[in-house]
């Protein structure tokens, strides 16, 4: 833990990516502005997943890098140029590095020297620690919110608490919308049907089953053209469907605000649920509930298979075994 011997007036947050991940990181900016009210805070992220972040109320700049075009290009020209922004964003009282990758602390470092992360026994790449002035040590197979809140409340000299977790303001601004499909008083149910691997997805012909079991208004949620054919067809086999519009981040935040519950894939937008304050249910094949942060209204349904969070299985297909009955009943339950 770093020694809170001067005022801290200047933090930087380090994650760059996933979408998921950032949703879940970003819980700390109210506890942290609560202990330190006059500290501005910013975010490093890469380019993609900032106009998440751009209207953060409590975010006094989000900077951007693109490692994915660095790798791609190999461009010295294009290096030196990340290089010297990150340099150029002044100095900091703290850097932390929220995400535990050789990638992400490279990038901390650059920033400036103050640094703090995850201890080489709490990461999954071990060398990251090695580019920290301070580290915080806690399980790698601790749940993933708990382990972001711990990390930043360490660096920091204070205590985030389950309470504090199941009191969470919503973390993003959103917009209000009003559904012209709500009809009879059927309740707005988002249905994510995609994810980073072909392994988390549940499959669509139990997708179709589970919407005309619900006999709810379910959006369709996707983010890709595959995943729009995949919506399209759910929606040709459930009169109780309709296909979500192409919705940026923003957007996408604004509609699952605006929805009564939210059934997912393990992925990003199903996350957003969770830190809305929006009823949810997670399905997990290949990974477990240490994904999510459960309460009352956020739900977690695994498949039968054992997972091994340090070697994960990709190929383990097992979300299709969960049973519509067992969804439905825990939506029907959440929507009251």
């Amino acid at each position: 833990m770093l020694p809170m011997k001067t005022e801290i007036k200047k933090i930087a947050i380090v994650r760059l990516s996933a979408l998921g991940d950032i949703v879940n990181t970003a819980v700390v900016l109210q506890f942290i502005h609560q202990r330190f009210p006059h500290a501005k805070m910013e975010w490093i992220t890469e380019e993609v997943f900032a106009p998440l972040l751009y209207n953060h109320p409590l975010l006094h700049g989000v900077y951007t890098v693109n490692l994915k075009q660095l790798k791609k290009e190999k461009s010295f020209s294009l290096l030196r140029k990340t290089i010297s922004k990150l340099r150029s964003l002044g100095t900091f009282d703290l850097i932390i590095d929220m995400q535990g990758l050789l990638k992400s602390a490279i990038v901390a470092r650059l920033i400036g020297k103050k640094t703090h992360g995850f201890d080489k026994y709490s990461s999954r790449e071990s060398l990251s620690a090695f580019f920290y002035r301070t580290t915080s040590h806690i399980a790698y197979d601790e749940n993933v919110v708990k382990r972001n809140c711990f990390l930043a409340a360490d660096a920091l000299g204070f205590s985030i608490t389950d309470a504090m977790l199941l009191n969470k303001k919503a973390i993003f601004p959103h917009a209000k919308l009003t559904f012209s499909h709500n009809q009879d008083g059927k309740k707005n149910i988002g249905i994510v049907i995609g994810a980073s691997w072909e392994s988390k997805r549940y499959p669509k012909e139990k997708v179709a089953q589970l919407c005309n079991t619900l006999k709810q208004n379910c959006f369709i949620l996707w983010g890709n053209e595959a995943e729009k054919e995949d919506g399209m067809w759910i929606c040709e086999h459930s009169q109780f469907t309709s296909l979500a519009p192409k919705l940026s981040l923003s957007e996408l935040v604004s509609f699952i605000s605006n929805l009564d519950l939210l059934i997912g894939n393990d992925t990003g937008p199903t996350h957003i649920a969770w830190a809305q304050n929006i009823p949810s249910i997670t399905l997990l094949g290949p990974t477990t509930t240490r994904m999510i942060y459960e309460t009352p209204k956020n739900k977690g349904i695994k498949s039968p298979s054992n997972v091994d969070i340090f070697h994960i299985d990709k190929n383990d297909f097992s979300i299709g075994e969960i049973e519509v009955q067992e969804i439905t009943k825990t939506a029907m339950e959440l929507l009251r």
